[in-house]
């Protein structure tokens, strides 16, 4: 039996995606099970992985992309609704993974919504939660704010009564403001002026994946006792200026600043190495309020399997709000 996946031919732009046919389906190894893929997501991470950019990701092309994923077990224990953070390999029909990283899904959870937890909310939850430990009623400020992870950070941001603001292109204003929070427009007003309008002293902690100087400012929108947490580097790698080595030299030195503030750099493969526990622990956490009703993944757009490059060059463009689902099979096929 054949089955698709798309790989990475050569590391590049969205183009050097390519759509492939496998002539036998993957056989799992001893402590595997071989999972029927259902959904994936196109994250801005899998844009910097297909540019050899990501530093956790050593393999060399071909490979296939595809940083999270739902599926259903094909091979052993056949039925089973499950998830992993993959890093790579997702974005294919089947794939085989091992039996002690899977997190069970509840049956009556949508996939589409519920691969939006597996990397975009954990990444949020853990942010708030792990690093920059915000209490209730405390000041967060979120750049990208209409990105998946933006999104996500306003949903777990108003279950705690935070006051929020967000930066982002007018456009996405009014998704930011339903959200519950204060939109700010990155391209026509200082933030760091905003928020000391707002505020007066500035923020409890600052959530910034753009990188560059905007981790400068980023920094001083923060009041004493404040937390800058990054988590990537927009800027560098769509060619946007800067370097992401410089950017980790930043923010190291921003460590090590005595003046109350801190900073630190948020890696979701790297945390769930630690501490493997914490990551299916706050995904059950997730998955509990997302069959609550309390949280809502803003889908903003689901494709097929076969458009990743399509997808790709979306999200370098920032074009679409919140999360792109792209659909590999159907569940009841």
């Amino acid at each position: 039996m054949s089955y698709k996946r798309v790989i990475i031919r050569e590391f590049g732009g969205p183009e050097v995606l390519k759509v492939v046919e496998e002539s036998t389906l993957p056989e799992p190894k001893f402590g595997e099970v071989r999972i029927k893929v259902l959904v994936t997501s196109a994250a801005f991470t899998d844009t910097i992985i297909r540019k050899g950019q990501y530093p956790d990701v050593k393999e060399e092309p071909p490979f296939s992309p595809g940083y999270d994923m739902i599926g259903l077990v094909d091979k052993f224990r056949i039925g089973q609704k499950v998830a992993d953070l993959t890093v790579i390999g997702a974005y294919s029909e089947y794939i085989c993974l091992p039996e002690s990283r899977l997190a069970l899904v509840p049956d009556e959870l949508d996939p589409t919504e519920a691969v939006s937890l597996v990397l975009t909310y954990v990444t949020a939850f853990q942010m708030l939660h792990r690093y920059a430990k915000i209490k209730s009623k405390q000041r967060i400020l979120i750049h990208g704010a209409a990105g998946a992870v933006g999104t996500a950070i306003l949903q777990l941001g108003k279950l705690l009564d935070l006051e929020m603001y967000g930066t982002a292109s007018k456009s996405k204003h009014e998704l930011i403001t339903s959200l519950g929070a204060i939109p700010i427009d990155y391209r026509k007003e200082d933030f760091v002026e905003r928020i000391k309008t707002y505020t007066n002293d500035g923020v409890d902690a600052a959530f910034d994946p753009i990188g560059g100087e905007n981790f400068k400012r980023s920094f001083k929108a923060l009041k004493s006792g404040g937390n800058l947490v990054a988590y990537g580097f927009y800027n560098a790698s769509t060619g946007k200026g800067g370097s992401i080595l410089f950017d980790f030299l930043r923010l190291q030195l921003m460590k090590i600043i005595p003046n109350g503030r801190s900073a630190s750099f948020y890696s979701i493969g790297s945390l769930r190495k630690k501490h493997p526990d914490w990551f299916s622990e706050d995904l059950t956490k997730l998955f509990a309020l997302l069959n609550q009703n309390k949280i809502k993944p803003v889908v903003g757009k689901r494709m097929s399997l076969t458009d990743a490059a399509i997808a790709h060059e979306l999200i370098e463009k920032a074009a679409i709000p919140g999360k792109i689902v792209l659909i590999v099979s159907e569940e009841n096929s």
